[in-house]
């Protein structure tokens, strides 16, 4: 699964002013990360705004993202939910040509405990043809993948082949490095952690602001890897503040403005996200003119 090193990037869904899917936006995004050194794409996870897709438009998205990638990079799918067997459904049907893995997001809002958490995912690894990445963001979900739960999936479930962890917890981090299977791997899925995380042995990011600033972040990653730490921290550094502000006023709205001013697509988002406020935009503006410099 050396296929899942290094940046992954959650890609974020083009619309046109009218909230139509752009994909000529789309395309300009995809050929933008690959030709900037992305390891990997992510299509339809949270960044993606999936959540205010029908699922006409995810299968097209889908179809679309797998024909433009072509096999140049491994792509993910981002098939997740609050119901097991809709899940279940949703990637049976999914279109698989051109995927390499799911990357499907813990239960949300019904907060499972850790034994339904546990039978979830069981579940979908049994009926997935594809890999499976575990995707633990308790910030938004309302629950919690325990390292415990975490670890016991990666022993019983050869078909989960790592975690996206954005829990933003150390000390879960630490158990599952030390109890995990050797193959599973532990992926960063918060962009400000990622340095630290890849110090205890997570083999890279699923990122969101490398849709905007793809080249920067995947060499810091690459010298993370490399063992190539001063180097690595200075990159870290100078993206500490243009991170700050890619999450500010919400993701993806940040790193829809971002990909704005670098003239790849419009920032349109639909409801109930809203654009960064105009403070915020002009900040963006800066610090996006300061990385270029």
């Amino acid at each position: 699964m050396k296929k899942f090193y290094g940046t992954g990037v959650a890609i974020v869904t083009p619309f046109q002013t009218d909230g139509s899917v752009d994909f000529s936006g789309l395309e300009n995004i995809i050929e933008n990360l690959i030709g900037n050194g992305i390891d990997y794409l992510i299509s339809l996870g949270t960044t993606g705004e999936s959540a205010t897709l029908t699922s006409l438009e995810k299968k097209e998205i889908w179809k679309f993202t797998a024909q433009t990638v072509a096999g140049r990079v491994p792509l993910v799918a981002g098939v997740g939910g609050n119901y097991t067997a809709a899940v279940v459904e949703n990637i049976k049907n999914l279109d698989k040509q051109g995927f390499d893995a799911i990357l499907s997001v813990s239960p949300y809002y019904n907060k499972p405990t850790q034994e339904g958490i546990y039978q979830h995912y069981k579940t979908i690894a049994a009926q997935s043809e594809l890999p499976v990445i575990l995707y633990n963001v308790p910030g938004r979900t309302g629950s919690n993948i325990s390292a415990e739960t975490t670890v016991r999936l990666a022993h019983d479930c050869t078909n989960i082949i790592a975690i996206k962890e954005a829990s933003g917890n150390f000390d879960q981090f630490n158990q599952i490095m030390r109890d995990k299977p050797e193959s599973f791997m532990l992926i960063s899925g918060d962009d400000p952690v990622t340095l630290p995380m890849i110090a205890l042995g997570a083999v890279g990011v699923i990122s969101v602001i490398g849709n905007a600033v793809p080249q920067l972040f995947s060499d810091m990653v690459r010298l993370c890897l490399d063992g190539k730490w001063e180097a690595a921290r200075i990159i870290h550094y100078q993206l500490i503040e243009f991170t700050k502000l890619m999450f500010i006023d919400g993701n993806p709205a940040g790193v829809k403005e971002a990909l704005k001013l670098t003239g790849l697509c419009e920032n349109t988002l639909r409801l109930p996200l809203v654009n960064v406020s105009p403070k915020v935009s002009g900040l963006i503006a800066a610090e996006l003119k300061n990385l270029n410099s």
